[in-house]
């Protein structure tokens, strides 16, 4: 019977990132790593999770999960991040895609609106219930996906966080805000973006935490100092914008 803790990625990790290297920029210099070069999970599940992604969040927010390099940038940053940086993490593929599919899914127009929830916390929701109810997935997976989703903002430099909600938070903050950019090397930037273009993302996201601290002056967001400022004024991704 495996063990669904180093299964689904629930290995705790350190959540400050200067720990997790070390106090260097990286543990090895990264090489890069194409799109061609990752082989998704291509299962029922995930066939599943696809389409209800592509269905339910607006284009640039999509590519943006391909931005997570299982979900693209993402997917594609946090394969990279994993495979020549962690190497000895162990998760799910299956698991880390299906997070990074979803983990924004709580900033969609409709569901910025749906709930006073912050929308990291309502998305992870709405994720457990729609892997277990509607996808009838593990528990495990479907929890380990949750809990990344809520915590995928949460930075910061005490406590530990899960395996999968680490790898997310490096890949959404290179990808969103340009840090930890000695992880991932240009050559895969340079693809990933070729492949799912960023859509004005920066502009897009920014207008979004605007929105919801808009709406929700309580939200989890506020806690990020300047965080549209940063969004927008993200220079390794500029030129891809």
């Amino acid at each position: 019977m495996s063990d669904p803790v180093k299964e689904h990625g629930f290995t705790a990790v350190q959540r400050d990132p200067q720990t997790l290297l070390g106090g260097n920029e990286n543990i090895k210099t990264p090489e890069p790593i194409l799109v061609s070069d990752v082989h998704l999970p291509d299962t029922p599940l995930v066939k599943n999770v696809m389409q209800y992604a592509k269905q339910e969040l607006p284009a640039e927010t999509f590519n943006h999960r391909f931005d997570d390099i299982p979900s693209a940038e993402s997917n594609n940053a946090g394969q990279a991040i994993a495979q020549q940086q962690f190497p000895e993490w162990q998760y799910s593929p299956e698991t880390y895609l299906l997070t990074c599919l979803l983990h924004d899914i709580g900033a969609t127009p409709k569901n910025l609106r749906a709930t006073l929830l912050s929308f990291e916390f309502f998305g992870g929701i709405l994720a457990l219930e729609l892997l277990r109810k509607e996808f009838n997935a593990p528990r495990a997976q479907a929890e380990a996906v949750c809990e990344a989703i809520v915590r995928h903002q949460d930075l910061g430099e005490t406590g530990c966080i899960t395996t999968i909600g680490r790898l997310v938070q490096l890949a959404t903050v290179f990808d969103n805000l340009g840090g930890n950019k000695e992880l991932v090397h240009q050559g895969t930037i340079d693809d990933v973006t070729a492949r799912f273009p960023r859509l004005k993302w920066s502009s897009c996201f920014a207008t979004t935490i605007r929105e919801e601290v808009g709406i929700k002056p309580w939200s989890h967001t506020t806690a990020l100092d300047e965080f549209a400022e940063g969004v927008e004024g993200n220079e390794l991704m500029r030129p891809y914008e």
